[in-house]
């Protein structure tokens, strides 16, 4: 497990070593080599929804969640996610973006090896449908002594706001959907249930695969 160290202005965190949008929130995502991202996120992400129409359910009205059908997140169009979802009754709509939360979220890769180490098995970035993923080239602090800080990737900034508390969802499969009981325990016990950080863009533009992520 790597020392967490606190992070020194100027210093090169890391490298841009993923890039993903999610077109329908909570389907399956598409791999970038580079994007524009501003205040509504990384283009084309999270940019349609399907939402729940059936009167007699709880969550009628509001967006499809991944952890609602352990295989949504395998789903390219919204019709395999019909497919998928059975007697659901879905809308689609694409009037969003439609994010959780924030508009970007960021996983450095120390967290998930650090996440792997207690658990044993695999954490595979895709689990926790990051937007971008970064190889850290320092030690990088836990989620929480981050948050305030400016990070710049390729010509855009990112503010950091806040870590991310995450639901069942990354205990699936990223093919057949089983869940994992050990990772989700370790997730839960171990990191306080948070992996990556949720950011605002504070100045709009470029990023790619490749970009150095440096502290402002």
């Amino acid at each position: 497990m790597r020392k967490p160290s606190r992070v020194t202005a100027q210093t090169q965190m890391g490298t841009v070593t993923g890039l993903w949008r999610y077109p329908v929130k909570s389907l399956a995502a598409q791999s970038l080599q580079s994007t524009f991202v501003d205040e509504n996120g990384l283009e084309g992400d999270r940019r349609a929804a399907l939402f729940l129409t059936a009167p007699d359910k709880p969550r009628t009205g509001k967006t499809l969640r991944g952890m609602e059908q352990p295989r949504f997140h395998t789903a390219p169009t919204p019709g395999i996610a019909r497919t998928i979802a059975g007697s659901l009754d879905l809308e689609l709509r694409d009037a969003g973006p439609y994010f959780d939360a924030r508009p970007v979220s960021l996983v450095f890769d120390s967290w998930l090896e650090d996440l792997e180490a207690l658990c044993g098995l695999r954490a595979e970035a895709l689990r926790f449908r990051p937007n971008i993923l970064v190889r850290a080239t320092a030690a990088v602090p836990p989620e929480a002594e981050l948050v305030g800080l400016q990070l710049r990737i390729g010509s855009a900034i990112l503010h950091v706001l806040e870590p991310i508390v995450r639901c069942v969802t990354p205990s699936y499969d990223l093919e057949t959907g089983a869940s994992s009981t050990e990772l989700l325990r370790a997730l839960v016990h171990v990191r306080g249930n948070l992996m990556g950080i949720y950011c605002a863009v504070e100045q709009p533009g470029a990023l790619a695969r490749g970009d150095g992520v440096h502290r402002v």
